[in-house]
């Protein structure tokens, strides 16, 4: 809110008073946003807009969109990637250090996550890294949304405290739930897989603004005649479709392995071959099977 005003204040000093600009929170964030949907916030017109973008992008820099740059100067910027460890060495291996930043990750399966959010396991995994649990817990903002258009405005809001705090994960848990409750038979795919998009195009560009792992769950659908590409040998596949496939940066299949012990393959990765990790979930989060 105070970034897109001052922006406003540079363009035109006698606008800023009657701007209203809740939607935008970064720099980024604005050059992201359509001029149709700009305009349509009150005090903004087609010359007013063209003057906020201009003095954005000088603040942002070349790399958010829309000016060539070299490799060189786009690999510079490609370093303040950083990785987040998933408390398993094997699996981090497979993934090259952990799942990456400015990216989005989806990890699929037969298991039901879905509605399990405990803060007392934070407090047990935070614990084994000799974290402070009360710390950890306050680190942490949770929500839970009931429909679809729920969790698109919750998305946008997350923008503000992404601007303001140094958070480097967003966890959406599931992705498919509530579009596949909201939106029910063939009647209503093309509306679906629209909102999809809406929501994975913002979720793509926070990522990539915000310096952020966004980590996604997807449920599994059974689809006899399922492409190879998408779907394994018993026909299983992630729910989405294309969409959410060409969305997701890195993609990892969980399944069941033998006991107590978890598989997670590699299918879908730009820097990470097609590979396996054996894991196991311990009181102190997921681990190596010889930690147990």
């Amino acid at each position: 809110m105070a970034v897109a005003a001052s922006i406003c204040g540079d363009a035109n000093e006698q606008d800023t008073s009657i701007i209203d600009i809740e939607e935008i929170q970064a720099h980024d964030s604005l050059i992201g946003t359509t001029n149709r949907k700009l305009v349509r916030i009150k005090g903004f017109s087609d010359i007013k807009v063209e003057k906020v973008k201009e003095a954005a992008k000088k603040v942002a820099g070349p790399n958010t969109g829309g000016q060539f740059v070299t490799a060189a100067e786009h690999g510079h910027f490609r370093k303040k990637c950083i990785r987040i460890s998933t408390g398993s060495k094997q699996l981090d291996a497979c993934l090259n250090g952990g799942f990456q930043t400015m990216s989005i990750s989806e990890v699929y399966g037969e298991f039901n996550t879905e509605g399990t959010f405990r803060p007392e396991r934070i407090a047990e995994i935070a614990e084994r890294f000799g974290v402070d649990p009360d710390q950890a817990l306050e680190n942490i903002v949770y929500a839970r949304a009931q429909n679809t258009e729920m969790q698109q405005e919750m998305l946008e809001g997350l923008a503000q405290n992404f601007a303001t705090d140094e958070y480097r994960l967003l966890i959406i848990d599931s992705i498919m739930a509530l579009y596949r409750s909201d939106f029910i038979g063939r009647g209503e795919l093309s509306e679906r897989q629209s909102a999809l998009n809406a929501f994975l195009r913002r979720a793509t560009q926070m990522a990539e603004e915000f310096n952020l792992v966004v980590f996604m769950t997807n449920q599994v659908m059974s689809d006899p005649g399922a492409s190879a590409l998408f779907a394994g040998a018993d026909g299983r596949k992630p729910a989405g479709g294309h969409i959410l496939a060409h969305a997701s940066t890195t993609r990892v299949l969980l399944r069941k392995g033998r006991g107590e012990e978890r598989v997670a393959k590699v299918v879908d990765s730009p820097d990470c071959p097609e590979r396996e990790a054996t894991y196991i979930i311990t009181t102190g989060g997921i681990n190596d099977p010889e930690k147990a």
